[in-house]
């Protein structure tokens, strides 16, 4: 893909500044001048074809430094590790599809809750990244980062894909557009340049997996997009739907599979999985011309959520063992209002923009003791309702050739409900509000070198079980409330710099402090979150993208993270480490674009070793899996991919945690124990595609 930015020259103080058109071919859109922090960018739909995916959630790991990885069965989100943090499944990573948030407040499973397998990669056109909370357009569960996809609005060409693969994995997608006739559209003033288009994929997937017990995932998922007008001028509207089942291998004790008594991807309890599904619709219209630019758009989904889980086995319930079932069906909407104004300030360029988001989510919520997925007993059973709004307002200025400024303000609102139907005592009303600043300098370029200075404040919001009840739902005990929204403040220093033709490489230092951590507590008497002690984070990542000539394109990524409990001690542990906080993660791509008929991507991604317990008596290994795509074009409409994932058949772990459990009734208990989630061994996957 050929991108074209402008490039500023002659930029010294009371000189003429002139710009240059610039054509870089690659996978990231990253260019001088078109960001305002050094880990910032947007990458292009187009990597998409050139690297295997696992699962559809791996799109986010060409996010540099963000891992994927999952700890349980293929409908379930993923779990995801970005900065020092143990996202769990999404509690401080924002993510979007075409502007619809995929993240759940107050989910079944856990706050934040990110399920991605809905997602279709051959329709992503572009994802826009960010880390940090320095920009006051980012809403909840964004301190660590934000990644918005968006789909095509169109298709060059019609697919027919269908996919075989090792483990009974087959996928068949249709995905097609086409323009159609609106009344009244006609291509003249009121969308000009454009007709109005329909676009619709259907995909359909069936997995087993290497797991001893089949996994047997059955997903449909459907989208339906009706748009006209251009970027500049247009709307779009959306339908979807999603329908998965599967049962899952859940994390399993390293020690039966070290001592031969548990086969590698066996499982102890063959009644865990779940089922997932939501229907969407929603709509986007926006409007610019030289005054500035306005953007609405609003969406409403209906969610369920159903999920067997054992982690402990039988150490809680050894008569009937430890399985629960988390559940929830939700109707959630939500509408975004934003208006920008290009503006002078003291006589320079400005560009204010100021916003309005809104979200309600009405949720039945609950945890349940089962047995093969038989319900023994009810531990919650909540109607829970909540409310977001933030409002903010954000300046851009140049005040120089080589100097802009980005300084913004939101507020943050949020209103809870919950009405207890299992524990009336734990019934209750809360809200809360969070002012957040934000600024950003960014100096230069000088000699094709930007340098980057950001400082934020940002915040994930509790769920609303731990907001207001009062009672335990399992011991009976009272509880510590937790409040509504956490703080957080992120602080950068970065440059990016195309100074080598063909190399675009960025450097960012940064700190991220939290007033409170979230960490995933797998006891069946809570099954979500539990929130411990603030935490200080720093790090560093460098981010190079070569372009060598029209074919060859080089991606290596790496970071390191240092990641600590702010008091020593706290917890009621010894020792400040952070569990399951990942320290180094490294990607290595090399991508042949295009060379006569043949395409290929070979990717590296190596995971650090972390600490799984406080005092850093327990650690899990490091991971390093490669995985490789080729591709041959047989005729203009008609290709064959093959896609080898491990490539090199290695041993690894996608998870690992500390964790207490009782293998057998009669088994003694095994207190700070280490449970596993194996990795995917060596999986063959074909691709024939049919354009037209």
């Amino acid at each position: 893909m050929v991108f074209c930015a402008l490039r500023w020259t002659g930029t010294l103080a009371g000189e003429t500044s002139q710009t240059e058109s610039i054509l870089i071919e690659g996978h990231y859109d990253n260019a001088i001048g078109t960001s305002e922090a050094a880990s910032q960018g947007t990458i292009a739909g187009t990597l998409l074809e050139d690297i295997p995916l696992l699962r559809p959630g791996e799109v986010l790991e060409t996010v540099p430094g963000l891992v994927v990885t999952q700890h349980s069965g293929d409908g379930k989100a993923n779990q995801y590790f970005l900065r020092g943090y143990n996202l769990d499944h999404g509690t401080d990573f924002a993510t979007s599809i075409d502007g619809v948030p995929v993240n759940m407040p107050t989910n079944a499973h856990g706050q934040g809750y990110a399920d991605l397998n809905y997602l279709i990669p051959e329709l992503v056109e572009r994802i826009d990244y960010f880390k940090g909370p320095y920009f006051a357009q980012a809403g909840d569960f964004s301190a660590a980062g934000v990644a918005s996809i968006r789909y095509r609005p169109r298709l060059d060409q019609n697919l027919a894909d269908l996919t075989l693969g090792s483990f009974g994995y087959r996928r068949a997608l249709l995905a097609g557009s086409a323009p159609v006739m609106l009344p009244g559209s006609g291509g003249g003033a009121a969308w000009p340049n454009s007709a109005a288009n329909v676009l619709g994929a259907l995909e359909l997937q069936h997995a087993n997996g290497p797991w001893t017990v089949p996994q047997e995932l059955h997903k449909v998922n459907g989208l339906m997009r009706l748009s006209a007008g251009t970027g500049e001028k247009g709307w779009s509207a959306d339908g979807a739907y999603y329908d998965a089942n599967w049962t899952s291998t859940d994390q399993v004790p390293l020690a039966l599979i070290q001592s031969g008594q548990l086969g590698r991807f066996s499982s102890l309890d063959p009644t865990d999985g779940g089922s997932t599904g939501r229907q969407i619709l929603s709509g986007e219209w926006h409007d610019h011309d030289d005054q500035g630019y306005i953007r609405l758009s609003a969406f409403a989904q209906r969610y369920r959520l159903q999920l067997f889980s054992n982690f402990t086995f039988f150490e809680l319930r050894p008569a009937t063992g430890d399985q629960f079932e988390q559940a929830e069906h939700r109707d959630f909407f939500g509408a975004q209002l934003l208006q920008g104004w290009n503006h002078g300030v003291f006589g320079h360029d400005s560009i204010t923009e100021s916003g309005l988001q809104v979200r309600h989510d009405d949720i039945h919520v609950s945890l349940m003791n089962t047995k093969a997925r038989i319900v023994l007993r009810t531990v919650s059973d909540d109607q829970v309702r909540e409310t977001e709004t933030g409002l903010y307002v954000q300046n851009t200025t140049h005040w120089a050739p080589w100097l802009r400024t980005l300084a913004g303000w939101r507020e943050q609102i949020i209103t809870m409900n919950r009405d207890a139907l299992a524990i009336p005592k734990n019934s209750g009303n809360a809200s809360a509000s969070k002012p957040l600043p934000k600024l950003s300098l960014i100096f230069g370029p000088w000699d094709r070198t930007e340098i980057f200075l950001n400082a934020g404040k940002g915040f994930h919001s509790n769920d609303a079980r731990g907001v207001i009840g009062k009672i335990d739902s399992t011991t009976g005990l009272r509880t510590s409330t937790v409040p509504a929204l956490v703080g957080s403040t992120g602080k950068e220093l970065g440059m990016r710099s195309e100074a080598l033709p063909g190399l675009q490489s960025s450097l960012a230092l940064w700190s991220l402090d939290s007033d409170s951590e979230l960490v995933y507590n797998a006891d069946s008497g809570i099954g979500s979150t539990s929130p411990q002690g603030a935490s200080k984070r720093y790090g560093v990542e460098w981010n190079n993208h070569v372009v060598l000539g029209r074919y060859l394109l080089f991606d290596a990524d790496l970071a390191w993270t240092h990641a600590r409990y702010a008091i020593n001690n706290d917890n009621g542990q010894s020792g400040s480490l952070i569990p399951n906080a990942v320290s180094k993660v490294a990607l290595l791509r090399a991508t042949v674009r295009h060379l006569g008929p043949w395409s290929a991507g070979l990717e590296t991604r190596f995971i650090g070793p972390y600490p799984l317990s406080q005092d850093g008596s327990l650690t899990a290994p490091s991971a390093l899996v490669t995985n490789l795509r080729l591709r041959r074009q047989l005729s203009p409409g008609f290709a064959v991919s093959l896609d080898l994932l491990n490539l090199l058949n290695r041993d690894y772990y996608d998870i690992a945690y500390e964790q207490d459990y009782r293998v057998t009734p009669s088994a003694p208990i095994v207190p700070n124990g280490i449970t596993v989630h194996p990795g995917e061994p060596r999986e063959l996957r074909a691709t024939l595609q049919l354009s037209f």
